[in-house]
């Protein structure tokens, strides 16, 4: 039996077209070299033709990857050794320079993101790296796409995720904001004396300005006494007569 070459011929062609034909996803795009040269435009999404072996084509998801920082050993500003990670989310905007100008855009991202975490916060006290946090994200997030945009990369946020304190340090922090509370809760019984001070300064000016009131006083304390139930035994004890015995030890000493 003879096969028609030209049969042959076209099997293989359409074999070859078949093989030609790539479907890109719409988040991805497709870089491509031809004979080695960089094709002006990305191709995808959909279907799109990579003759081989003349093209070669390299997939890049412009989806936002995250991507996190494994925990760093850093020296703060006041020599306090803590162990920091955190997170960084980013994406490829320009699919052509991702592959061009850097051989690995996730590793190389991933590096600079140790070495930028590092230095930024190791030029800040513990305090500031507790209490700053969203001013010191958003300088690692500038920092970090400043260096990545000649890769075609925008990095859109950067989290400190923990920061993971020595034991000593937490029972000194511990320590300390018990200091604090014990602080505020002396400053704030000084300022309810103070105020039960002036209160009783204006009634005893009340009371001596009007005698009667302090029986109408003893009198209340009396009804008040008298409503609870318990086993308290009183002797009034009219006020005049404490006057008359005031004034007769005013007399005989004088």
């Amino acid at each position: 039996m003879i096969v028609n070459p030209l049969l042959i011929i076209g099997f293989i062609l359409l074999f070859y077209l078949l093989s030609s034909i790539k479907i890109l996803a719409e988040y991805e795009r497709g870089v491509i070299f031809r004979l080695g040269k960089l094709l002006p435009q990305a191709k995808g999404p959909g279907i799109i033709l990579v003759f081989a072996p003349v093209d070669r084509m390299v997939r890049v998801s412009l989806r936002t990857i995250v991507m996190d920082v494994p925990p760093q050993d850093i020296i703060t500003r006041d020599n306090v050794s803590v162990k920091v990670n955190a997170v960084v989310y980013f994406r490829v905007m320009d699919p052509r320079r991702a592959i061009v100008e850097v051989e690995n855009y996730h590793y190389a991202t991933s590096q600079l993101a140790q070495t930028t975490l590092r230095s930024v916060l190791g030029q800040v006290e513990l305090d500031d790296l507790l209490a700053e946090r969203e001013r010191l994200n958003h300088q690692l997030q500038q920092i970090l796409d400043q260096h990545t945009d000649p890769w075609g990369i925008k990095v859109s946020s950067v989290e400190v995720k923990h920061v993971d304190l020595p034991p000593d340090m937490q029972r000194a922090m511990a320590r300390q904001a018990e200091a604090e509370r014990e602080k505020r809760a002396k400053i704030i019984h000084a300022d309810g004396e103070l105020s039960a001070s002036v209160k009783l300064s204006q009634a005893a000016a009340v009371i001596a300005a009007q005698p009667v009131t302090i029986t109408l006083r003893y009198l209340q304390t009396l009804t008040e006494i008298a409503s609870e139930k318990n086993s308290t035994i009183i002797f009034p004890l009219p006020i005049d007569l404490l006057e008359l015995l005031k004034n007769r030890v005013k007399g005989e000493v004088s």
